[in-house]
């Protein structure tokens, strides 16, 4: 019987935890109620959508009012973009971002640019972390909001979000960072970041699918984008998805837990891939901040072959390549040829990403598996 894949993209999604799913099961059977109602059955909704908004905000370092429910991290980025610059004055109709936003930041400030906003886009070094000095020349008093992403999901490079943050509070500006896929890998603390807004991912950390929030600081303004009732403290209306976002909420209590010793375990494992797949691929090259980066994220370029054809030729690996395909006609992504890496090399890129599960054997058959799978390709 063959084996399946090894599971090496977690910055897509991650699997369920168990202790998620025993939380969420008496959601999905027996405790039905619309937390909006009065009557027991709400009530016991209610109460279990108010303990994990506690959960999370435990996990941020907010306060648990400051905790909005979502459908998941677009929405909870599309809510901090356009909800944030509909609320200001229309003097205030400028907006910075960086050129390596995934797309629930970018898409929004797209639509804002096409409705008469200015929309300054910097860009990110060698390293791929985005260049302070750009916005300290960018950021001014017309200046609504500065975006910009915790770490980016393909090479997993930490960006310099405090640094923004005070650049941007200079001048009253308003601050939100996406931070699907940070959270529960690394310490996420909105005072330390002195962000606005903060979106959560619940599949990002072993959550459900269709769950996210929205961190809200306390002032912020902040209009709805979606129309409806006042649930989520007018923000987001339609009735809450109780059983997701319990199980979001255990996931946070349960990965805040462990954090640095499961950080430290990660760190070690991707570290060692690194090692094996630099041992067995001349040439290798690692894409990204050497040590400011999540722990569980490995983006490498092999040399004269595209990613994609590596991992076609090791169908005993499950990973990604963040490049672009279409029609049989392969594009580098976006995020690595931002870096000034030209285009040719950027297609070799693969991003490795691990996860809880992931073992040390994982990553021993997984190199094994990638460096064969190059030599084949190149002929070495």
């Amino acid at each position: 019987m063959s084996r399946d894949p090894i599971y090496l993209d977690h910055n897509a999604t991650t699997p369920l935890l168990p202790a998620v799913v025993d939380a969420m099961l008496p959601y999905l059977r027996e405790h039905f109620g619309n937390p909006s109602s009065t009557h027991p059955y709400g009530a016991r909704a209610r109460h279990a959508v108010a303990r994990a908004r506690e959960q999370v905000a435990a996990l941020i370092g907010c306060d648990a009012e400051e905790v909005i429910f979502t459908s998941g991290g677009t929405e909870a980025s599309n809510l901090a973009v356009r909800g944030v610059t509909a609320a200001l004055e229309e003097s205030r109709r400028h907006v910075v971002t960086t050129s390596i936003e995934h797309p629930a930041t970018a898409r929004p400030c797209d639509w804002l640019e096409r409705h008469g906003y200015r929309v300054t886009r910097i860009g990110v070094d060698g390293d791929g972390r985005a260049r302070v000095d750009m916005a300290r020349e960018v950021i001014h008093g017309h200046t609504a909001l500065v975006t910009v992403m915790h770490s980016n999901n393909e090479t997993g490079v930490l960006q310099p979000v405090a640094e923004l943050a005070h650049l941007a509070h200079s001048v009253r500006a308003v601050v939100h960072t996406d931070a699907a896929q940070s959270l529960g890998k690394v310490p996420v603390q909105v005072r330390e970041l002195d962000v606005d807004l903060l979106s959560i991912a619940g599949h990002k950390v072993y959550a459900p699918k269709g769950v996210g929030a929205l961190y809200v600081r306390r002032g912020t303004p902040l209009v709805p984008v979606v129309l409806g009732a006042s649930h989520e403290r007018g923000l987001r209306p339609g009735t809450e998805n109780v059983a997701s976002i319990v199980g979001l909420g255990a996931a946070c209590e349960l990965v805040g837990r462990d954090l640095e010793t499961t950080a430290a375990r990660l760190r070690a494992l991707r570290d060692l891939f690194r090692d094996r797949l630099s041992g067995g691929v001349p040439g290798l090259v690692l894409n990204g901040h050497r040590e400011l980066r999540l722990p569980n994220t490995l983006n490498v370029r092999f040399p004269r072959a595209s990613g994609s054809a590596v991992l076609e030729g090791a169908p005993e690996v499950a990973a990604s390549t963040g490049a672009a395909c279409h029609e049989g006609h392969e594009s580098a992504s976006a995020v690595i040829l931002a870096m000034g890496v030209p285009p040719t090399e950027a297609l070799g890129s693969v991003r490795l990403t691990l996860g809880r599960g992931t073992t040390e054997e994982d990553v021993v058959r997984a190199a094994e598996a990638l460096v064969g799978a190059w030599r084949r390709l190149v002929g070495a």
